[in-house]
Parts: C-alpha cells; sequence; structure tokens
C-alpha cells in the first residue's frame, strides 16, 4: 500500500512538472488518498497550495472539499495553538503530529477567511468558505462554539478595506438567526470597537469625523464596516418562547456542561441583550462619520433602543446629538423621546432645544413626517406652561410665512392642536382691549402699537419672546394664500375654534407626508363647481358704457377718426354731457 502510494505520488509529481500544474483529476485523486490513510498526510500542504486566488476556481473548490472533509473528524484531537507552541521539541510523535496538524488547520482557516471575506473572490467558493469556517466553528471540541476562529472571520471582515456587503448578504440570512451566533458576533464587535476605540487620537474622539477618508486614516472604514455588521443582525423578539441555536452546546462558555436545553428562553433573551447593549455602547464611543451618524440616529429608536437592557445607559449619546442642533438634532428627537416618556429621562432644556429646530429648514429634512409628529406629541401635555404653549403657537404661525403649502398645512393643524389643548391662549386668536379699564389699555397701547408685534422671533428663550403680548395675525393673511388647499383649511379652522365641542384634533400623520406634488394632485383631482359664464345679450360695440361713468359720454371711434380729419391738430375728442360746465376737451398733438 505504501509503494503503490509512493509511487502514485511520484507520477503525480512527473506529471505536474510537465504540464505546470495539477490537472482536476489528480487533485480528486490526491484528496481521496488522504481521505484513506495517514500515509498520504503530506498531501495536505499540496491541496494547501490550491487555495489561493490565482489557483483556477475548480482545483480551489475540490481542493477545499477534500480538506475540509479530512479536518472535521479531526476537530476534537487538534489542540489549541498555546499547546501546539509548547509541545515544540517534544519527542512524542503523537504530541508532534498533532502540533502539525494545528499549524495546517490554522493555514486553512487562514485561507478560507481570505477567500470568505475578499469581494474579488467568486460567488461560488466565497459561499463554500463561510460554510467551512462555520462548520468549524460549530464542530469543536466538546460541541461548544469555537468563538476564536469566528472571531478570527468577523475581525478580518470589519478591517477590510474592500466593501463587505457580499459576505454579510450570505451571513446575514443564513446565520443570523441562531441566537449563539448573534451572540458571540456582539462579543466580536465589542473587542474589535474597543481595540479601535483604543487606537483613536483624543482629538478624533471628540465629535463626527468629517468624512474625508484618507490613506492613512482608515478609522471611518473600519466604523462603516462595524455599523453595517450590527445592521445586518435582525432585531430581537421579545416574545420568542424559543431560540434556534448554531452550536450544539448553545451559549455555553468554558468549563460549562451545559446544553442548549438547559437554557430557558428569557435567559438567552437577558445575555443576548447584555452583550448587544455592550456591542453599541463600544461602537458609539467611536468618531462616527456623518452618514453613519445620520443612519445611527435615524434607526435606533427603532432597531436599538427596544432590545437593550438598560436604554437610559444612551443618554448621553442622544442629549449630545440633540445639543449639536440643525438635522442632527431633528433626528436625535425621536430615540430622546423614547428615553423620556418610557424610562424616566429628565432634559431641562428640552422645550428649549425643540423650540429652536423651529426653522424653514425644518420643512425640507428628509425625516421631517417623524419630527412634526414628535413635535405634536411633545405638545400634548396639559401641564405645559401658557407661555410656552403661546411661544410655540406664534413660532409655528410666523413660520407660515416662509414654509412651502404643505408646511403650510401641518403648521395650521399643529396650532389648531395647541388652541383646543390649551384654552388659556385662545386671546392669541383675537385681541381685545377693554376702553373702559384705563390702565389695561395703556400698557396694551405701550406693547401693541399699530403696526408693531412685540414677538421677538430671534430670541432662543421662549420665555422670553414676548408672544402672550401678540397675536396669530399671521393666520389671518393665509385666508388670501396662493394655494386654494391652504385658504379653504384656513376657513375651515376658523369654524372649527367656534364650535370646539364638536371637533376634534387633528392627525398631524394626515399631513406630515405633503409635499408640492401631493398638493398639486389633490387640485387636480379636485371636482370643480360649474358656474355660469359672463354674456353680452348683444355684441359691445365699445369698451365702456356710459352707465358705469355717470356724466361722460363716449364717442364712436370713427366719429373721431373723421374729426381728426377735418382738424389736422386733434387726434381725438372726449366729450362730456351738458350738464357738466365744461363744454368739451380736446387732447392737443
Amino acid at each position: 500500500m505504501g509503494r503503490s502510494s509512493s509511487a502514485t505520488a511520484a507520477g503525480s509529481k512527473k506529471r505536474k512538472s510537465k504540464t505546470g500544474a495539477l490537472t482536476l483529476g489528480e487533485v480528486k485523486s490526491i484528496g481521496q488518498e488522504l481521505l484513506t490513510s495517514r500515509a498520504h498526510l503530506n498531501h495536505v500542504p499540496a491541496l494547501l497550495a490550491l487555495l489561493s486566488p490565482t489557483a483556477p476556481l475548480d482545483l480551489a473548490l475540490e481542493a477545499l472539499i477534500s480538506l475540509q472533509s479530512f479536518f472535521v473528524p479531526l476537530l476534537p484531537s487538534i489542540p489549541s495553538s498555546a499547546t501546539a507552541a509548547a509541545a515544540v521539541g517534544d519527542a512524542d510523535p503523537e504530541l508532534v503530529f498533532r502540533s502539525w496538524l494545528r499549524k495546517r488547520f490554522d493555514e486553512l482557516v487562514a485561507a478560507l477567511v481570505e477567500f470568505a471575506v475578499s469581494p474579488h473572490s467568486d460567488e461560488a467558493i466565497r459561499d463554500l468558505a463561510l460554510d467551512a469556517l462555520m462548520d468549524f466553528a460549530k464542530l469543536g471540541k466538546d460541541g461548544r462554539f469555537q468563538s476564536a476562529i469566528y472571531h478570527k472571520l468577523l475581525h478580518n471582515l470589519i478591517h477590510g478595506t474592500d466593501s463587505i456587503d457580499p459576505l454579510l448578504e450570505l451571513l446575514g440570512p443564513k446565520y443570523f438567526k441562531y441566537a449563539d451566533v448573534c451572540y458571540f458576533t456582539y462579543t466580536s464587535i465589542d473587542k474589535i470597537a474597543s481595540s479601535i476605540g483604543n487606537k483613536t487620537t483624543g482629538s478624533e474622539k471628540n465629535g463626527l469625523h468629517n468624512g474625508n477618508d484618507g490613506t492613512e486614516d482608515r478609522g471611518p472604514i473600519y466604523t462603516r464596516n462595524i455599523y453595517n455588521t450590527l445592521a445586518h443582525i435582525p432585531a430581537l423578539d421579545l416574545q420568542e418562547s424559543k431560540f434556534n441555536m448554531w452550536s450544539t452546546v448553545g451559549l455555553s462558555s468554558k468549563g460549562e456542561k451545559n446544553s442548549s436545553e438547559d437554557y430557558s428562553a428569557t435567559y438567552i433573551n437577558k445575555k443576548l441583550k447584555s452583550k448587544l447593549t455592550k456591542a453599541w455602547i463600544s461602537f458609539l464611543k467611536l468618531p462616527l462619520p456623518l452618514d453613519v451618524y445620520k443612519e445611527v440616529l435615524a434607526t435606533i429608536h427603532q432597531n436599538v433602543i427596544p432590545s437593550m437592557s438598560n436604554p437610559a445607559i444612551l443618554c448621553d449619546f442622544l442629549t449630545r446629538s440633540y445639543d449639536i442642533g440643525g438635522v442632527i438634532s431633528v433626528m436625535a428627537l425621536s430615540g430622546l423621546f423614547i428615553l423620556m416618556t418610557q424610562h424616566g429621562l429628565e432634559y431641562p432644556k428640552f422645550y428649549d432645544k425643540l423650540y429652536a429646530l423651529l426653522t424653514p429648514a425644518v420643512f425640507m429634512a428628509k425625516h421631517r413626517a417623524v419630527f412634526l409628529q414628535l413635535l405634536d406629541a411633545c405638545l400634548k401635555s396639559s401641564y405645559l406652561p401658557a407661555y410656552l404653549a403661546a411661544a410655540f403657537a406664534k413660532r409655528l404661525s410666523r413660520l407660515t410665512l416662509s414654509a412651502p403649502p404643505a408646511g403650510v398645512l401641518i403648521i395650521i393643524a399643529l396650532i389648531h392642536n395647541l388652541l383646543r389643548r390649551h384654552p388659556s391662549i385662545n386671546f392669541l386668536v383675537h385681541w381685545e382691549i377693554d376702553a373702559n379699564d384705563s390702565e389695561t389699555a395703556k400698557d396694551a397701547n405701550q406693547s401693541k402699537k399699530v403696526g408693531t408685534d412685540p414677538f421677538n422671533n430671534e430670541e432662543a428663550d421662549p420665555a422670553k419672546s414676548g408672544a402672550m403680548r401678540s397675536s396669530l395675525w399671521e393666520i389671518d393673511t393665509l385666508r388670501h394664500h396662493y394655494s386654494p388647499a391652504v385658504s379653504r383649511f384656513v376657513a375651515s379652522l376658523e369654524n372649527d375654534l367656534t364650535v370646539r365641542a364638536k371637533t376634534t384634533e387633528m392627525k398631524i400623520t394626515d399631513f406630515s407626508s405633503g409635499s408640492y406634488a401631493t398638493v398639486f394632485r389633490d387640485e387636480v383631482r379636485r371636482r370643480i363647481k360649474q358656474v355660469p359664464l359672463a354674456f353680452y345679450r348683444t355684441t359691445p360695440i365699445c369698451l365702456f358704457q356710459e352707465s358705469d361713468f355717470p356724466g361722460w359720454t363716449f364717442r364712436d371711434r370713427s366719429k373721431n377718426m373723421a374729426e381728426t380729419s377735418v382738424e389736422g391738430n386733434v387726434i381725438g375728442t372726449v366729450g362730456i354731457s351738458d350738464s357738466s360746465p365744461a363744454k368739451r376737451l380736446r387732447l392737443e398733438a
């Protein structure tokens, strides 16, 4: 058997030297020999040499299948890297053999990781390499999940400079549905993000990254890769009664003998929440590029906060984002509102910051619909002071002068709800001064001069804006707005306020998605009532009728032309009745 094998190997070497490369049939033959006897262990390096990007695809696939079939039964007996390093120089042949297996297995794992991570790999070999790595992670010693192999995969995935989407598209549907895979994914991301954060300088930690990805600074690339990986992990199902596990032992750590059946769904849910929280906190400590920062703020209230073990830990991140201003503050409002209403967060300057966000630019923002719905919810409390409700109503009213028609409709709905919720500010609609009360009239005349508005739109503090001494005169101007939808809506608002008991609050969701396109579409679809057109019983012979201007007569054009021919210096005459003192007016040339 040994001689025949040696002869076969010698023959293959001769064929290789002649042709310069192994054929597919030869690779299959070498793989079969490797699986039959230990005498052919020298075929392992030859097959490993075929696992390179330059090797033909069919040869690499065949070599990968043979090596996977060879190492899977040996996984329980392969020692750790530390044990293999300590066995160097040992005289025991079995230890030497296992140490050799460890080195070859590490080479195989490195080759598989390269195939899986590289975007230049063929889809077939990338899929096969990922499956082999996950099998190695699953079939480790005692059936425990081999997190070291999986961590190596994620480490190379996140530190890659090319697109990682092809691999994430494979990982997500196939493996992120297993609870233990998600658990160890969060664990690895926590370690990787902490490692990247430790290498970040102090100046970079104090704000957003400018987004310029230079060749020297690869931090933003790694940060994007971490976020893309976290985004592909599905949100936790809090009602799940049983979790699927990839490995046989599940979340068991080293030294534990429990099986996955010994863990309840509550315990697994708690462990996953803990790891998810640590991974996200480590990620949010990194300097985030602006595009990643916006994506995080747009989704954190739906995908992250409900799954965290302690959502209040995000208060620093969200309040810091809310203080930035502009679009960032608008996007941070969703998460901050959840922490305030559901998790007891106290933020004293919340309404001052919210008041400052009411600018014309907010109606052009991408997430304006969510912001305006949250604005209505924030102003819903009956404990809101009157001066604050008046300030918001007046600030919104002033925005109608510069907002687009769709934005004006939303503002009208918001002010309508404010007036219904807070009757104490109804005086803003129509301010009357009692002439009998001289002191009141004197104070009012000082603050409400003709043509002036005591409201200061530039004041950042709502309490000092002067809204309580103003009125909603801007809404009255909307009666003559160029958009018919706005003018009609203002009329309906006035009617609703007169019959308050018969009306309810307006739903902001019905208006928050409006735009120029929706306003135009509604007007086009609107059925116009047929009205009779102006007509004349007889064909008119002049521009004006004598009845329109009593005392004036307008001569026929032909008569004027005749007079012009007789009197050359007269180009026209306009006569008046005899009752007028003037006899005739002449227009001299």
